[in-house]
C-alpha cells in the first residue's frame, strides 16, 4: 500500500486550544488587591499621612495641618500597623527618640486616637515646671521672650462664645484690616544640645506649677507647645488619675510611639466646601506647605 502523502514541512499542525478571555473584573481586582498591600506596606513602614485635629501644638502645628510621619525612626510595634493588629511582637528595630521630637502615638484611654506631642523628657529624667518654666534634671530651660504669634480667626479656629470656640475673648483682636485674630504670647526654649522650639504660655494655669516627675525606663515625657491648652504628661492616663483629676497621657511607653513628624504637605483654613471645588483652593494656607521640622 502506498505511504501516505506528507507536506513539505511535516505533519499537520494539532489545532491550539482556544484562548479564554481575560476577565476585565479579576484584572480589576487583581490590581486593586496589589494597590492595597503596597498601601499597606508604605503606611505601616515607610510614611503615613496625619491630620491635626487640635490646638495642642500650637503655635508650630494648626488645626487643618496635614503632614508626613516618617515610621521607621523609632522602630515598629503593633500599633505601627493600621487599627493596632498585633502583628508584631513588642518592639523591633527599637530606637529611642530625643528630646524636642515631634512623635506620634496611640494615645489612651481606649487605643483607638492618634497624638501627636513634643518629647521633651527620655528615661531617668526628672521633670518639672515652675512658674511656668520647665525645669529639666534641676536645670531651668532656657526661656526666651519672642514675637507674639497671630493666628487669623478662621472655621478652623473661631472666636469663642458661650459655647464653644477657641480663641476666647481676652485674646481676640482686630487687625488692621478689620478681620479678627487671636493673639498669644509666644517664647522659645532652648533644650540642652540646642534643640530649639516655639511654646505658647499665655496664662497661669495649674498645670505651670507641678511636681516632679521621674521618666520609667521604656517610656517618654511629652509636652503639647501650646503649654496653657495641652492634655499630655503633665497629667495622668485616664486609668491612673484619680476622680475628678484632670487627665491626659500620662507616661507614653515608646512601643506605643509609631513615628516622627517630618514635613506638612497641606493646610486648610477650614472654609472650603466640598460642594465649590474653587475654594479648596482659596481655603489653602499655601505657605505651611512643605514645612519641615
Amino acid at each position: 500500500m502506498p505511504d501516505s502523502p506528507l507536506s513539505e514541512t511535516g505533519p499537520a499542525p494539532t489545532p491550539a486550544a482556544p484562548v479564554k478571555p481575560k476577565s476585565e473584573t479579576r484584572e480589576t481586582l487583581t490590581f486593586l488587591l496589589k494597590l492595597a498591600v503596597i498601601v499597606l506596606i508604605f503606611r505601616s513602614f515607610i510614611f503615613s499621612p496625619f491630620s491635626i485635629p487640635s490646638e495642642s501644638m500650637l503655635p508650630r502645628l494648626l488645626i487643618g495641618d496635614y503632614l508626613f510621619i516618617s515610621k521607621w525612626n523609632y522602630g515598629y510595634s503593633r500599633w505601627s500597623l493600621p487599627f493596632g493588629v498585633p502583628l508584631i511582637p513588642g518592639r523591633i528595630l527599637a530606637r529611642d527618640p530625643a528630646r524636642g521630637d515631634v512623635v506620634v502615638f496611640r494615645g489612651p484611654p481606649g487605643d483607638d486616637v492618634d497624638v501627636i506631642k513634643r518629647v521633651i523628657g527620655l528615661p531617668g529624667d526628672t521633670i518639672q515646671m515652675r512658674n511656668g518654666q520647665l525645669i529639666l534634671n534641676g536645670t531651668a530651660v532656657p526661656k526666651e521672650r519672642v514675637a507674639d504669634f497671630i493666628l487669623p480667626i478662621s472655621p478652623n479656629y473661631p472666636a469663642a462664645d458661650d459655647v464653644n470656640g477657641k480663641c476666647d475673648t481676652a485674646h481676640l483682636e482686630t487687625g488692621a484690616d478689620g478681620k479678627q485674630v487671636c493673639r498669644y504670647q509666644r517664647f522659645r526654649e532652648t533644650l540642652p544640645g540646642g534643640r530649639s522650639y516655639d511654646v505658647l504660655d499665655a496664662a497661669q494655669t495649674e498645670a505651670d506649677n507641678t511636681g516632679v516627675y521621674t521618666v520609667p525606663a521604656g517610656t517618654v515625657f511629652v509636652m503639647g507647645d501650646n503649654r496653657d491648652n495641652s492634655a499630655d504628661s503633665r497629667f495622668p492616663a485616664p486609668a491612673d488619675a484619680m476622680p475628678g483629676e484632670p487627665v491626659g497621657m500620662g507616661y507614653v511607653p515608646m512601643d506605643r510611639i509609631q513615628g516622627k513628624a517630618v514635613v506638612g504637605f497641606f493646610s486648610t483654613d477650614g472654609s472650603a466646601s466640598w460642594l465649590l471645588p474653587w475654594t479648596w483652593f482659596t481655603a489653602a494656607r499655601w505657605s505651611r506647605i512643605g514645612e519641615g521640622f
